[in-house]
């Protein structure tokens, strides 16, 4: 634990910009707050990976609650769409949390970013062909069961797994985006909890604080742009996003 009273502004302030860019991003796409600020935190700012996943982990409880609040507010969120994916997405998350020590999900992650590289550049072909008119997704709870356990055995994976892959069935972008980040905060209490059991609190560092309060300021904004952007245009940054954090990730596990 640190003393919030001996915190120096100017050592605060990248990790408070870190995690504002990473939420604006996550808040507006439906994904990649984890990636984004782990990614920020350890080749820019010199933090450790295994401290970065754990700071990582440990804000986004309060992150995914005001990004949920602010699509609620926006009225981004289907409900019977959240009522189908939050419940499996707990289970998986636990499931994910309770193997996480026994199974080493590492192994596996370089398949699941190339299959989310494929769905990316899938997604950028919908939106060329101009294919964005929605369509009630039929496979919901399976892919809600795996985000989940992938997230918490894997270090991340919600939104990329879920948001993705509800889009290639039709669900329309700004809906599905609203109502993924807003059934985040469940799945990722769930996780947060077994997390915070077996270390306590010893991620609460100065960058713990410094993404919180960055991703805290910039939750509201990710909803608006939700809200305004046109769904090709959003399908379009998707999957660029997809496809860009997905190869890097391939290339950095293999390199």
């Amino acid at each position: 634990m640190f003393d919030v009273s001996l915190i120096d502004f100017n050592a605060i302030l990248p990790f408070i910009l870190a995690g504002f860019a990473a939420q604006v991003i996550d808040g507006a796409l439906g994904m990649a707050f984890g990636v984004i600020s782990s990614t920020l935190l350890v080749s820019l700012l010199g933090v450790s990976p295994a401290l970065a996943s754990a700071s990582v982990h440990a804000v986004e409880t309060f992150t995914t609650a005001a990004s949920g609040a602010s699509h609620i507010y926006s009225r981004n969120v289907d409900w019977k769409l959240f009522r189908r994916l939050v419940i499996p997405g707990m289970i998986g998350g636990a499931l994910g949390a309770y193997v996480l020590s026994s199974i080493d999900a590492s192994v596996a992650k370089p398949f699941v970013m190339a299959y989310l590289a494929a769905i990316g550049l899938y997604l950028l072909y919908r939106a060329w062909r101009g294919q964005t008119e929605p369509r009630k997704p039929r496979f919901v709870a399976p892919i809600g069961l795996i985000g989940g356990f992938l997230d918490a055995a894997g270090g991340g994976g919600w939104g990329p797994v879920v948001t993705s892959n509800l889009l290639v069935q039709g669900a329309a972008p700004r809906t599905t985006i609203g109502t993924v980040n807003t059934s985040e905060f469940f799945l990722t209490a769930t996780i947060s909890a077994t997390f915070i059991a077996t270390m306590g609190f010893a991620a609460f560092t100065v960058a713990t604080l410094g993404i919180l309060i960055g991703g805290l300021i910039a939750a509201p904004f990710g909803a608006v742009l939700a809200k305004r952007i046109p769904a090709r245009a959003l399908m379009v940054m998707v999957g660029m996003l997809l496809t860009i954090t997905s190869v890097y990730t391939i290339w950095k596990a293999l390199s």
